[in-house]
């Protein structure tokens, strides 16, 4: 499955050397993060993400776009594969995988747990000091914008999330680029190559009806 964005979202090149930035710890850092995220109320990014899973030695990579409007309304509509869809439109979130899972999509309740699953940005910068602990991964040069990395390391083990790194933009504070590593050393690699915020949302971005004849799936219900 996909976690999206957004906000969001990887290719080699990203990551290479910039001129010293000025020194700030992974605490300050995060928290600009997560002051920049709080103030952002709504959000246009386009992304690339690449998925390693080293059990099976395979890596697959995905593009798209992704439209936010916090907290519970995001669209994740990919380019490649073309057609795959993820939308919450602030109570139902629907699941839309036809190159993985042809004929189906899955509907649930867009609540805090299920929404919120595919904002990966808001999960790693929020009360980052209670959840996880912090240290410096260095500086880097994010699709040309400066930025200071943070590694996170979970304080309670059996989570989602083994261990992570962001790199928050020294400008914006904004995030450019994360990754995630869960307990079976899948890795996910997510690259925002394009970001507007605060602009015009269309209200039927957040609106999505299953194609004809595809079956609706809810999890924890008998069919």
């Amino acid at each position: 499955m996909r976690n999206a964005i957004i906000a969001l979202m990887l290719t080699g090149g990203a990551l290479g050397t910039t001129t010293p930035s000025p020194a700030q710890s992974p605490e300050t850092t995060l928290a600009r993060a997560s002051k920049a995220y709080t103030a952002i109320r709504s959000v246009r990014a386009s992304f690339t993400q690449t998925i390693t899973n080293p059990l099976t030695g395979s890596s697959a990579s995905s593009a798209g776009e992704v439209v936010q409007r916090p907290p519970r309304r995001i669209s994740v509509t990919f380019t490649r594969p073309a057609g795959d869809r993820i939308v919450a439109d602030g109570k139902t979130l629907w699941i839309y995988l036809p190159s993985t899972n042809p004929g189906q999509v899955i509907r649930m309740s867009a609540g805090e747990g299920a929404a919120g699953a595919f904002d990966m940005i808001a999960e790693l910068i929020r009360h980052p000091k209670d959840r996880y602990t912090l240290t410096s991964a260095g500086t880097a040069d994010v699709e040309g914008h400066a930025t200071h990395a943070v590694r996170l390391t979970p304080r309670q083990t059996g989570g989602s999330i083994a261990r992570a790194t962001v790199w928050v933009d020294d400008d914006d504070a904004l995030a450019r680029q994360f990754e995630t590593t869960d307990a079976n050393g899948v890795t996910r690699h997510i690259l925002i190559t394009r970001l507007a915020t605060n602009v015009a949302v269309p209200r039927d971005a957040f609106r999505f009806t299953p194609p004809p004849g595809v079956r609706v799936v809810e999890p924890g219900t008998t069919p």
